[in-house]
């Protein structure tokens, strides 16, 4: 069985004093652990701000979690001001980057197209994109929902896509609501074949995450769903104590 993908997204929160108690926090787990044993049942990625990747990047070297951004540019490098490219992310040893979350899409009006093309620079570069769909409430309620993650595919994902899908459905992203056993497990369903339809063998083997208010009460649940291959955690991956739980439950 392949490790289960728990991904924190600090979003824009952190502060240097929040990166050594996360550290701490894990380096003890880990001293408890062997690195292999933990990274034989779990990939552990964190995703905080910018500013605070070099300071993370440092402090989780004796841990055998992996560090993530939140973003990237669609180029390797130009005139864009203020925009971090894929290359100066791997300078600091990041390894994943968070494509196409919601709060992108609908604050920075990120489409589809553009969505495609960080994938594809990034993928270039060396990262594994971790590309974010979902739907609204809205949408949800009038059963449109499978239409629109379709869209969102077939959109963000380049032909050649290798990296990790996360399904968030922005109706449950810092609500404190999440979608039921029932309602995951048949839009997962969809998401594979979605995958299988539009990359044929490969798609059968691309890690499906599940987002939105993932909990340590609720982990459990939604790990054990089939073809749920990981958690992308939000604010509960801020917290130390809390985060671990999350871990432990698919370590012990």
């Amino acid at each position: 069985m392949s490790p289960k993908i728990i991904v924190g997204n600090w979003k824009m929160n952190g502060t240097k004093e929040k990166v050594h108690e996360i550290a701490h926090a894990l380096t003890t787990y880990s001293n408890r652990l062997s690195h292999e044993e933990i990274q034989n049942k779990t990939q552990i990625v964190i995703c905080p701000p910018f500013t605070l990747l070099p300071l993370l990047a440092e402090c989780l070297k004796e841990t055998p979690c992996l560090l993530g951004a939140q973003n990237c540019h669609e180029k390797l490098s130009g005139a864009h001001t203020g925009d971090i490219s894929a290359a100066m992310l791997l300078e600091f040893g990041v390894s994943h980057v968070i494509l196409g979350h919601s709060e992108r899409r609908q604050n920075h009006g990120e489409l589809d197209s553009i969505i495609r093309q960080k994938v594809t620079t990034a993928t270039q570069a060396g990262l594994t994109p971790i590309v974010c769909i979902g739907e609204t409430r809205e949408q949800h309620e009038e059963e449109t929902y499978t239409d629109v993650l379709g869209w969102q595919m077939e959109g963000s994902l380049p032909n050649d896509f290798s990296g990790i899908l996360a399904y968030e459905p922005i109706w449950a992203i810092g609500t404190g609501l999440t979608a039921s056993p029932e309602q995951i497990t048949e839009t997962m369903c969809f998401l594979r074949e979605e995958l299988i339809r539009q990359f044929g063998k490969s798609g059968k083997t691309i890690p499906i995450l599940y987002g939105g208010s993932v909990t340590a009460d609720n982990v459990s649940t939604i790990l054990s769903i089939p073809e749920v291959a990981g958690v992308l955690v939000g604010g509960q991956s801020l917290n130390a104590d809390t985060f671990l739980h999350i871990i432990e439950y698919q370590c012990l």
